[in-house]
């Protein structure tokens, strides 16, 4: 079983920057991608960015540059640093594991105004 709780949401103006956290407990070894998805209100939920064990990372075209996912094995933590956050990065920010099986953790908010 593997457990996630993000942190580090938050309400930012257009222009700054939020540093996201997924912490992993329980069978982190087991996991071979983890993936930042975020869900807007009334839309779908979209992936945002991706990380492979050997740390081959992937982004959405609508954050490539801007954000940067990375993962700390010693401390089994993930994170989505977000730079130049924009009034749409709007959403709720969930971290996702996918090894034997997949996992969400609960989701943190992230709010950008003008």
């Amino acid at each position: 079983q593997v457990q996630l709780v993000e942190s580090g949401g938050g309400s930012v103006q257009a222009g700054g920057s939020l540093r996201l956290s997924c912490e992993v407990s329980g069978s982190a070894s087991s996991i071979a991608v983890m993936n930042w998805w975020r869900q807007a209100p009334g839309k779908q939920r979209e992936w945002v960015a991706s990380i492979t064990n050997m740390d081959y990372k992937n982004y959405a075209d609508s954050v490539k540059g801007r954000f940067t996912i990375s993962r700390d094995h010693a401390t089994s933590t993930l994170y989505l640093q977000m730079n130049s956050l924009k009034p749409e990065d709007t959403a709720t920010y969930y971290c996702k594991a996918i090894g034997p099986s997949t996992y969400w953790g609960q989701g943190t908010q992230v709010t950008v105004s003008l």
